[in-house]
């Protein structure tokens, strides 16, 4: 786990809220506990990278308005749930928000942490991602409109004869295009110019 990642721990039981530190703290994870939804929020502008462990049903703000909020402020922690028990029907609720878990109670400490374990890690792996799709989407915006015509072309895979075809150029045109493409990409060979092309439709 990265040092800078925190496990923001939300219960307004001050025994859960105890208990969950200690069993986060002694299997490794940074912990920050918050009686309620409402502090957390307030402390958000200063929260660490991370994930959030939060009861479902609180007082004043539950777990499912929490979601909407991070939704609406565009936070992009996963986000936990701990359910009791007949919750069902509220876990599929937050999962349908969001959460990228949920966690009945008695929960067993090993799940627990499993699926804190699992949050992070897809958190690092997401936070990569987009990093990767907005530095290529950066790269995609320098192409002129007929580089990206060989582009979508190339990504279809077409050979550069049906390319200059349909564009109504020379192939030899449609291989300087090409060679312009992969500079301004960035792109080491055509497979790699048709990931990154594919990364970015992903994310549209």
């Amino acid at each position: 786990m990265s040092s800078s990642q925190i496990v923001h721990v939300i219960d307004d039981d001050i025994a859960v809220r105890q208990s969950l530190a200690f069993l986060l703290s002694t299997a490794g994870y940074a912990v920050r506990v918050h009686e309620s939804a409402v502090a957390f929020l307030e402390a958000l502008p200063g929260a660490q990278d991370g994930c959030v462990v939060t009861d479902i049903r609180m007082p004043g703000m539950d777990g499912l308005e929490l979601q909407r909020q991070l939704r609406t402020l565009k936070v992009g922690l996963p986000v936990i749930v701990i359910t009791g028990h007949g919750d069902i029907a509220l876990a599929v609720q937050a999962m349908k928000a969001g959460a990228v878990d949920f966690i009945e109670k008695p929960f067993d400490d090993d799940v627990l942490l499993g699926a804190i374990g699992s949050a992070l890690d897809r958190h690092v792996h997401d936070a990569e991602r987009e990093s990767r799709t907005a530095e290529v989407g950066r790269r995609a915006q320098s192409l002129s409109e007929r580089e990206r015509d060989v582009l979508a072309g190339l990504v279809a895979g077409k050979p550069n004869k049906i390319i200059a075809h349909e564009l109504g150029i020379s192939s030899r045109t449609v291989e300087v295009y090409r060679a312009n493409v992969m500079t301004k990409m960035r792109a080491d060979s055509l497979s790699e110019l048709v990931r990154m092309a594919i990364l970015l439709d992903s994310a549209l």
